[in-house]
């Protein structure tokens, strides 16, 4: 039998526009508050990082390298400031809405 082998898929590589990324940021964020698992956004902001070069992003917000990789990385626990200067970076902004009622 034939081993298939499989490669990581990487969202960032298949969003082309802000607007793409925005709105899987959107869905990625509701997942995570459904599954009650941070490691979903954490993924998608380091994937959307990589994409960008975490190098020049981490020059850029004056922040060491593998520090960036690290606290990005599924197994991370960035700060809030982490993540809102990435965002930022990123071109975005955090920013709070009223909820919907269901």
């Amino acid at each position: 039998m034939e081993k298939i082998t499989f490669s990581d898929w990487n969202f960032a590589d298949e969003i082309n526009t802000k607007e793409d990324v925005a709105g899987m940021l959107e869905a990625v964020i509701d997942l995570a508050i459904q599954e009650n698992d941070p490691e979903y956004l954490l993924k998608a902001i380091g994937d959307i990082a990589r994409s960008k070069g975490m190098a020049q992003l981490a020059r850029e917000l004056n922040l060491d390298r593998s520090s960036l990789y690290k606290s990005l990385s599924p197994s991370g626990n960035p700060s809030f400031f982490t993540i809102a200067k990435v965002m930022d970076n990123l071109g975005f902004q955090l920013s709070v809405k009223q909820k919907v009622p269901a």
